[in-house]
């Protein structure tokens, strides 16, 4: 991770020959875990500040593809707010809630090379 904020977390990951895929670009998997690190980390961030005990687990993906991925890629996801609401309510609703974030990579040069939507889903554990 190299950047992290109240609102935003970037992660930065190096295309090698190690991630690289047969097409020399780098494999959509380690995209993917980039770029759900930066969104899950927004979330464990929000539960240490809160110091409660929810657990959170990925439900879902979608993900897209528009250039090859070379170089250094760098995963922003800047949607800090919606979970800070999202937490708000599953705190005050005392319920289970699933809600999106997304992550965009871009190189280097600014171009969009791929972008992932991950849905959460948060529930406050039995705290009795």
């Amino acid at each position: 991770m190299n950047t992290l904020t109240e609102t935003a977390c970037e992660v930065k990951v190096r295309h090698r020959w190690i991630n690289q895929n047969p097409f020399r670009s780098m494999f959509w998997a380690v995209q993917g875990m980039a770029a759900e690190l930066s969104t899950g980390t927004l979330l464990m961030q929000e539960m240490a500040k809160r110091k409660i005990s929810i657990s959170m687990l990925l439900v879902g993906n979608k993900s897209k593809f528009t250039k090859k991925a070379t170089g250094r890629i760098r995963f922003t996801c800047n949607q800090g707010d919606a979970v800070k609401k999202a937490f708000e309510q599953a705190v005050e609703s005392k319920e289970g809630l699933a809600f999106w974030l997304d992550s965009k990579g871009v190189d280097t040069s600014g171009d969009v090379v791929s972008e992932f939507s991950f849905c959460w889903s948060i529930k406050l554990k039995n705290t009795s």
